[in-house]
């Protein structure tokens, strides 16, 4: 039988808030969905991205006993969030591709033990025997599929293990359940909430504007050189979005040789590369990050 949820603590949201973060009050609609998870109701949530979606399962992780399971399909982004957490006293920790099998284990156990409070991890490594044969014995508070829409773009084809997060809910059927997103259509959103199972979700959506950020369009005869001119004339750091890993390198390539600091990332490269490269981007030695989507959008640095 599964490890039950103890009952949960006296802490309350604004507390924690307060706490942890320091803020006073919660943006809009995030009080509201973590309340709804705190009375362990299924839950799904549309925040555009910057909207604070990952305190909507972080608080409640930190407002009961137990670890929240936060799946989460970039490694770029979960090794932010965990850097980010621990700088605030929280135990946190990801499994992600790359990692010894001692270093596994030892989380997993930590996880087992009540010793953290989240446990990032990827949907493939759900299925493995290594998580599953401590998953009984782990007080798991809460379930939250980050970047839920993957469930409908990946799931199918390119990350099957993605329609097997509902396979958690047999051995978890008490722990409710949140799914976020920052874009899905009706009909992805309906997926969402078949694939996982959703029990009566309450559903939360905030508006997508945004008016503190800008979109701009400029069309141009060649991509490169709009490319160098924008970043030899405008300063900060900056990410670069490609299709494909070989344009990564190649665009890198570019800047790098016209004087501009710049390295590029993908699924493709080792761990280790990958983990020196973002951190080199996050620390200011590296100022152009030119990369695939697995880099993610929601990395936390002021001066992009």
């Amino acid at each position: 039988m599964p490890a039950s949820v103890p009952a949960p603590l006296p802490a309350d949201p604004l507390q924690v808030l307060a706490r942890y973060w320091g803020y006073p009050v919660f943006r809009p609609l995030q009080e509201e969905i973590i309340r709804g998870v705190l009375e362990n109701r299924d839950t799904m949530a549309l925040l555009p991205t910057g909207g604070g979606k990952s305190l909507c399962y972080q608080v409640p992780a930190l407002c009961r006993p137990g670890v929240c399971l936060v799946i989460s399909p970039l490694i770029a982004l979960m090794k932010d969030q965990v850097a980010a957490l621990r700088k605030r006293g929280i135990a946190a920790a990801a499994i992600f591709s790359g990692m010894h099998a001692r270093e596994i284990d030892s989380r997993l156990d930590a996880a087992a033990s009540g010793h953290l409070r989240l446990l990032y991890l990827s949907p493939e490594r759900l299925v493995t025997d290594r998580f599953l044969g401590r998953l009984d014995r782990m007080p798991v508070s809460l379930i939250a599929v980050d970047e839920a829409h993957c469930i409908s773009e990946w799931g199918h084809d390119f990350r099957p293990a993605y329609l097997r997060i509902v396979d958690l809910r047999q051995h978890l059927e008490k722990v409710p359940l949140l799914a976020l997103t920052a874009s899905a259509t009706p009909e992805v959103r309906d997926e969402i909430s078949r694939r996982l199972e959703l029990r009566n979700p309450a559903f939360f959506q905030a508006s997508f504007a945004r008016t503190n950020l800008s979109w701009v369009v400029r069309q141009t005869e060649s991509k490169k050189q709009r490319l160098v001119t924008m970043f030899t004339k405008v300063g900060g750091t900056g990410l670069v979005y490609t299709k494909s890993r070989r344009r990564t390198r190649e665009l890198s390539d570019l800047l790098s040789a016209r004087g501009i600091s710049s390295s590029y990332y993908h699924a493709g490269l080792e761990a280790d590369v990958r983990e020196a490269r973002q951190d080199g981007w996050m620390k200011g030695n590296i100022r152009v990050m030119v990369c695939t989507n697995a880099f993610g959008m929601g990395i936390d640095k002021p001066d992009v």
